[in-house]
């Protein structure tokens, strides 16, 4: 750790997060646009996700505000970008994670397709077909306006034809052709995700035909989704960028490069900051005055603030991570107090919201705490949320 670089502390960067990610009572958002920009793109590979993580941060929660943002309004996108994880994303940034991150993966997931397609699909295919059932499928998707995978395969049966996962294993599996392609050609930026049929945490999708998105010079791209990503995270490590993005590491140092991002000194190494972003030297402060405010907050699974950086040690304590994390290395729903994974919570079957701490937070905590889960209950209603990715702190506290 160079000692010419300004030290950040640990306390520092959780005094941040209160306030830029929208945490903090007096820091929450009135929009859900807001929110998807402060943290840069909501996860949404768990539809419950996104709906959790913006409502955590509203001034005045509600589902109606994520359903309008997402199929109403449609200012917010759902890309499959970084880290091969979909993301929804507000449209003004939706070109940058494009051209950045989402069109080299919809490039990648076309040639593992097809190359699916070729060895194991139970017909011919050949790049020639998969063309010709692309076109036929965007033309059907098109005169319904919207539809599902199984009305599209009504008027095109080729995507009834099966593919064979993993043969010879196990757990092999035969997929239909359509529930890969539809998939693909939205991440492709052909097709959108319309409201789900059921409620909102369920994941049968209609599609919908999609606006092209711009194209964006990638460098320009990488190095804008770059300073997003620090504004909002840093200070954080070269690692952690490149662990959110998925990019290489020649394509991160660039990046960082191009925006002259400033180093700091953290515990893990030498971390970056969007230049002036530096926090104030007094321990335990942030930077600006309000952002060691107290807060207390109830996340869901996979959210963006949990699954933000590689290195985690400034905010979850190791031995809290197997009872919150899944074997694939997802989070579950956390509880945070002043910066802190300090528990999870779940919902049970009656509704209720019920948490355990993992960590003692004292009494002001547990108010806090509490105050978050009586929020959360209120809004939530009749619906009941249950984790696409299970963890055994979750598992065990609806048992």
């Amino acid at each position: 750790m160079s000692d010419s670089l300004p030290r950040v502390t640990p306390a520092q960067r959780r005094a941040r997060l209160g306030r830029r990610h929208l945490l903090a009572p007096s820091a929450r958002a009135a929009t859900v646009e807001e929110v998807a920009d402060a943290v840069v793109g909501l996860h949404a590979t768990d539809p419950a996700t996104v709906y959790l993580s913006a409502c955590a941060r509203l001034r005045e929660p509600g589902a109606g505000k994520v359903e309008r943002a997402l199929y109403e309004d449609v200012s917010l996108v759902k890309l499959l970008s970084m880290r091969r994880t979909i993301f929804a994303v507000t449209t003004e940034l939706a070109p940058v994670v494009g051209s950045s991150t989402a069109r080299a993966i919809a490039a990648r997931e076309r040639a593992t397709l097809l190359k699916h397609l070729r060895e194991r699909a139970e017909e011919h295919w050949d790049e020639a077909r998969l063309a010709e059932v692309e076109k036929a499928v965007l033309a059907a998707v098109a005169a319904r306006g919207e539809a599902t995978t199984a009305e599209v395969a009504e008027d095109v049966p080729a995507l009834r034809e099966r593919i064979v996962m993993a043969p010879g294993k196990p757990y092999a599996a035969r997929q239909t052709v359509g529930s890969r392609l539809l998939r693909l050609l939205a991440s492709d930026g052909h097709l959108r995700r319309c409201r789900p049929r059921g409620s909102w945490t369920s994941s049968l999708y209609p599609w919908a035909p999609a606006p092209a998105l711009p194209d964006l010079p990638v460098r320009e791209a990488k190095a804008e989704l770059a300073r997003r990503w620090l504004a909002a995270y840093g200070p954080a490590t070269e690692a952690d960028l490149k662990w959110w993005t998925g990019w290489t590491a020649t394509d991160t140092r660039r990046a960082l490069a191009d925006i002259g991002a400033e180093g700091v000194a953290l515990e893990e190494g030498t971390g970056y900051v969007v230049p002036g972003d530096v926090p104030g030297d007094v321990p335990g402060v942030g930077g600006p005055a309000g952002e060691d405010e107290p807060w207390a907050a109830l996340l869901p699974a996979l959210d963006p603030t949990a699954m933000g950086w590689q290195s985690r040690g400034w905010y979850l304590d190791p031995d809290h991570v197997k009872p919150l994390f899944d074997r694939s290395g997802n989070i579950g729903p956390t509880v945070w107090w002043n910066g802190r994974v300090v528990g999870g919570w779940a919902q049970r079957a009656d509704g209720e919201v019920v948490w355990r701490a993992l960590s003692d937070v004292g009494r002001e905590g547990a108010a806090a705490v509490e105050a978050e889960a009586a929020r959360l209950s209120g809004w939530l209603g009749e619906v009941r949320v249950t984790p696409r990715f299970r963890t055994p702190l979750e598992r065990e506290l609806t048992s």
